[in-house]
């Protein structure tokens, strides 16, 4: 049963948590007693991450329809959205390719999941975020506004979902943040760096505080690097 505590609980939608960033952020925002929706391509790995019960775990692309719909559904049962943050991504082929390379159906994947999915998605939730001043965040990269060779297609994409998030924000009167995390020793940068050995790397539990002491200060909308926050 729902009890009113939990009702008046703040709503916070994270795509891509069942590994990285993505999942590091839903668990400490679960411990942490929000409402957490979250989805992720593969049920495998969210029975690896064994996430609290309580989160609500749907599985599915964000660049298909009807799982979208799924996400605003499960969302407006809530019946309020406080957060929502663009994680989930792709970097497209690997091993990853230089811009003369890049194929119709490469650009194609990512720019659907890493711009596509996200804009459709915010369309959808906006009102809520609105009625009770929420918070719009993409998980942005440094790739953004560097140019780091065969990161063109990548960072490409995240320039764009920079300009979605923080446009949305100009538009909609709400609060919105394109955030650099930084290198992450995860599993998508050991994809960038195959073979390399990626262990000085931070976890992506180092960044969540970095974060949320974002989410805390709330600045004006804009870009930041996580690491700037503490």
């Amino acid at each position: 049963m729902t009890t009113s505590t939990q009702e008046q609980a703040p709503v916070a939608v994270v795509t891509g948590g069942s590994a990285g960033l993505g999942l590091a952020l839903v668990r400490e925002l679960a411990d942490s007693g929000w409402r957490v929706v979250t989805d992720g391509r593969t049920q495998a790995r969210f029975k690896e991450a064994a996430l609290p019960q309580e989160v609500s775990v749907l599985v599915g692309d964000l660049t298909d329809p009807e799982h979208r719909d799924a996400l605003v559904d499960r969302v407006r049962e809530h019946g309020r959205l406080d957060l929502l943050v663009h994680n989930a991504s792709t970097l497209g082929p690997l091993p990853m390719r230089s811009l003369a390379e890049v194929t119709g159906d490469d650009l194609q994947q990512v720019w659907r999941t890493n711009v596509g999915g996200p804009l459709v998605l915010t369309g959808r939730l906006l009102d809520l975020l609105q009625a009770v001043d929420g918070v719009l965040v993409g998980i942005s990269s440094d790739a953004a506004v560097a140019h780091y060779p065969t990161w063109g297609l990548y960072g490409a994409s995240k320039a764009a979902l920079d300009h979605v998030v923080l446009t949305c924000a100009a538009e909609a009167g709400i609060t919105a943040y394109a955030v650099d995390p930084g290198d992450m020793r995860t599993a998508m940068h050991q994809d960038a760096f195959p073979g390399e050995d990626i262990s000085d790397r931070p976890l992506p539990e180092a960044v969540v505080p970095h974060l949320l002491a974002l989410l805390g200060r709330r600045p004006a909308s804009g870009r930041y690097r996580a690491q700037d926050f503490s």
